[in-house]
């Protein structure tokens, strides 16, 4: 109640209409925005998401739904990625969100990639994972989409989840607003942030006592010397999707090929990693130049959404290469097995992210809080780096 009346005895900013006054503003409204908003709403107090389209268009929407906890380093964020996927599973149930407890596999059509399995498996009850590795016959029979002239090992992990993004994100913000109390305001930019007022494009304002700033790549312009301090680096990834295939088929386990040991930092543990780093810089030098490793979802209406591919800084173009999509699409065929390789959407997403470390956080004005740079695994940890932050562990 203290904050809630700090808010309401907040000044009037002269010569402009204050539209509404609030304990916590969010400026974005992806899945790092709304899960601060949760917190909030968790903690009785009133909160406005502020977003400048008329809805989610973002990273957020972007990408496979996957939330991946196999793909976090172990011990602290790995632990936050568990988190974070039982609050989805909360999410998920009290706003009727589809989602799927599909599990993941890895599945390898090399020995060397084998090898980082096994070594990985042998080490993972240390490291907090619960994983199993598969010969080529369980692949084939526990996953339907595995090549089964070419599979020959897989690791598989039963605690990721798949969400439809562009659904799954529009129907959390419609929870929040329904049955959390939180308020949305789209459409509408922030253009500056001095507290306790946030300025909007229109020319309103709004007034709160605290700020989250969580919309991606905007801190730039909002912050422009805390952005130019901090590391942060745009990332471009393109995606493809193909069509349901007939009979309704179903992958089972989400699946990752062995280009994503490359990616992920949990088999950074893996002495045998270097081999296979070694291979494809030799042997396929373009996919580390466009830093192709290849995973597939499939959502409930049978798509298979495929991808993915990352550009840096200046290499990013608003023009997608139809060589990264002919890359991404040859990669996944060495191990992934369709009737229907159709594709009928493609498009590209750019995201933040902090080279070292999974999430961005800065305070560059009292009461003022910006979280950004989740690196592409914004599904995945967003709603556990918000509790951290609101429990000030972070």
């Amino acid at each position: 109640m203290k904050e809630r009346a700090s808010v309401m005895q907040a000044s009037n900013v002269v010569g402009q209409s204050v539209t509404g006054r609030y304990d916590v503003a969010v400026v974005g409204a992806g899945i790092l925005g709304l899960s601060h908003a949760y917190q909030a709403a968790l903690r009785g107090l009133r909160t406005i998401v502020l977003d400048r389209s008329p809805y989610a268009q973002g990273a957020s929407i972007r990408n496979f739904g996957m939330v991946w906890p196999i793909g976090q380093p172990a011990g602290k964020w790995h632990g936050v990625a568990m988190r974070s996927r039982a609050m989805w599973l909360d999410v998920c149930r009290e706003a009727d969100l589809w989602h799927e407890v599909s599990g993941s596999v890895h599945l390898v059509t090399r020995e060397d990639e084998a090898e980082v399995l096994r070594e990985f498996a042998r080490k993972a009850p240390g490291l907090g994972y619960e994983v199993e590795v598969w010969d080529a016959a369980e692949c084939v029979r526990r996953s339907p989409v595995a090549r089964r002239d070419a599979v020959i090992a897989g690791l598989y992990s039963a605690s990721e989840i798949c969400v439809d993004s562009p659904r799954a994100i529009a129907g959390f913000a419609r929870w929040l607003g329904e049955k959390m109390g939180v308020e949305f305001r789209w459409s509408a930019p922030v253009t500056r942030v001095e507290m306790p007022a946030v300025h909007l494009g229109d020319g309103g304002v709004v007034e709160a006592a605290r700020v989250y700033v969580c919309g991606g790549t905007d801190m730039e312009q909002l912050f422009p010397a805390a952005y130019a301090s901090a590391g942060i680096r745009k990332c471009k990834l393109q995606m493809l999707a193909a069509a349901a295939q007939a009979g309704g088929m179903r992958m089972g386990p989400m699946v990752a090929g062995g280009l994503t040991l490359r990616h992920y930092e949990n088999f950074a543990v893996c002495e045998s990693l270097r081999a296979v780093k070694a291979r494809v810089a030799r042997e396929q030098p373009e996919l580390d130049r466009y830093g192709i490793h290849v995973m597939a979802s499939q959502h409930a209406s049978g798509e298979f959404i495929l991808g993915d591919s990352h550009e840096y800084d200046e290499a990013i173009s608003p023009f997608d290469s139809e060589e990264i999509d002919r890359l991404i699409i040859e990669e996944l065929r060495r191990f992934v097995e369709l009737p229907d390789w159709r594709i009928t959407r493609r498009w590209h997403g750019v995201y933040a992210k902090l080279s070292g470390k999974p999430v961005f956080t800065a305070s560059p004005a009292e009461g003022v809080t910006v979280v950004t740079a989740t690196g592409g695994s914004g599904m995945t940890m967003a709603l556990g780096i918000a509790e951290q932050m609101w429990e000030k562990q972070l």
